[in-house]
């Protein structure tokens, strides 16, 4: 299994933000207001990940005072973190569209004002959780994952 590549997410995340702008563009007028901690539930994961991904770092490279991972354990947060690192990246390409259709308005109209900070929040914790998944990846690499100088360089 190969790291997730963080091109293909931006490519996700662009694909998903041009959608979502389009369908926003035709029916914004009749969507409701968005509460400001919309996505921050992103964020709160994204964090969690991190953590999980730290700890679990450390009971792989055998660290004293910490407990050997089975490998099913680390074969489960890799897919988790694969799983959210997707999500984020869709969740925000979602916020980056609906951001680049309210931004442009926030100083005409006040519902775009307040739909651009929340969809700015939402945004800034998409992002908090595809780098939480990333980091939580990077984590589950074994020692013998790590890249290795070739002979004479």
């Amino acid at each position: 299994m190969t790291l997730t590549r963080p091109r293909h997410l931006l490519a996700v995340a662009l694909v998903t933000g041009l959608v979502v702008n389009l369908i926003v563009r035709l029916t914004y007028n009749s969507l409701p207001a968005l509460p400001l901690p919309a996505g921050a539930t992103l964020g709160v994961l994204g964090v969690a990940e991190a953590l999980a991904g730290s700890a679990l770092r450390a009971r792989i490279r055998h660290r004293p005072g910490t407990q050997p991972v089975q490998p099913l354990v680390a074969a489960r947060a890799v897919l988790v973190a694969k799983a959210s690192s997707l999500a984020g990246a869709v969740m925000a390409g979602v916020w980056a569209g609906l951001l680049a259709h309210v931004l442009p308005r926030a100083a005409d109209v006040t519902a775009a004002a307040d739909d651009s900070l929340a969809a700015g929040v939402g945004l800034a914790c998409a992002l908090v959780l595809v780098g939480g998944a990333l980091w939580l990846e990077w984590c589950c690499r074994t020692p013998d994952d790590e890249p290795r100088e070739k002979p004479g360089e």
